[in-house]
């Protein structure tokens, strides 16, 4: 049997005078390491793309973060900071993809900017400036600072009693993770149900309630150094898990 086949849509970027599709590198290593999972990067070409020859080499979809923000016009919104970087040609990729993904009960992974498209691709609304708001901390990294500094346990996320992420993480009633975001779902999308919050309130996973197949939104990130936390080892194993059993039903064995 082959290894699955992940899509991991990428950002764009310009690096001197050309324009680049990338993907952080460990994205890409949690896919090979923690899920012996095969990536191909998807690159963000927006309605240029034709979906049905993509969707139907996909046994799985990994939504990413990034530098930038989901554009707020898509709920909605002005945008508040505008030092803050936007990628439009990303959210014009992934934000129809979400949708043809869930119609196809393709499983789908979602982390830190990919959580929040999720959300918004399904009709949720987002806090652009998190710790602008009452009694909310500032998930924020600290810049400037070492990568293992940026990227450390920063606060715990309790997990909803008998829900999806509990059970996947052995009954486990809390965790702690890092934090490095701005932005944070204000308004949870119709069809998706909160597996955690953090101490303040804010909603750092969720998973599809009738929605068909594995969608699993997840806040902080657990592709850093992601075969050295044993969360992390077990949600990227039960997505590679989800992306076999889709690899098997498409193939029709």
């Amino acid at each position: 049997m082959r290894r699955p086949l992940v899509l991991v849509p990428a950002c764009t970027k310009d690096i001197g005078a050309h324009s680049y599709h990338v993907v952080q590198y460990k994205y890409i290593d949690a896919l090979i390491s923690a899920a012996n999972c095969a990536p191909l990067l998807l690159p963000a070409c927006g309605d240029q793309t034709d979906w049905d020859v993509v969707l139907a080499v996909a046994d799985g979809i990994m939504l990413t973060g990034s530098p930038s923000n989901v554009h707020p016009r898509h709920f909605n919104q002005q945008i508040h900071q505008p030092e803050l970087s936007q990628d439009e040609a990303r959210d014009a990729t992934t934000l129809p993809l979400i949708r043809a993904v869930i119609e196809r009960g393709i499983p789908l992974l979602a982390i830190c900017r990919g959580m929040q498209e999720v959300n918004v691709a399904l009709g949720g609304s987002l806090h652009q400036a998190v710790h602008q708001l009452p009694d909310m901390r500032d998930h924020r990294e600290i810049k400037g600072t070492a990568l293992e500094e940026q990227y450390q346990l920063a606060h715990r996320v309790a997990l909803t009693s008998a829900g999806r992420l509990e059970k996947l993480l052995d009954g486990a009633q809390q965790i702690m993770v890092n934090s490095l975001h701005g932005q944070g779902i204000a308004r949870l999308a119709p069809g998706l149900i909160i597996e955690g919050r953090a101490d303040d309130g804010l909603i750092e996973a969720y998973s599809g309630a009738d929605i068909p197949g594995y969608l699993l939104g997840l806040q902080w990130h657990p592709e850093w150094h992601a075969t050295e936390n044993s969360d992390s080892v077990k949600i990227f194993f039960s997505f590679a898990q989800a992306c076999r059993d889709y690899q098997l039903k498409k193939e029709g064995k």
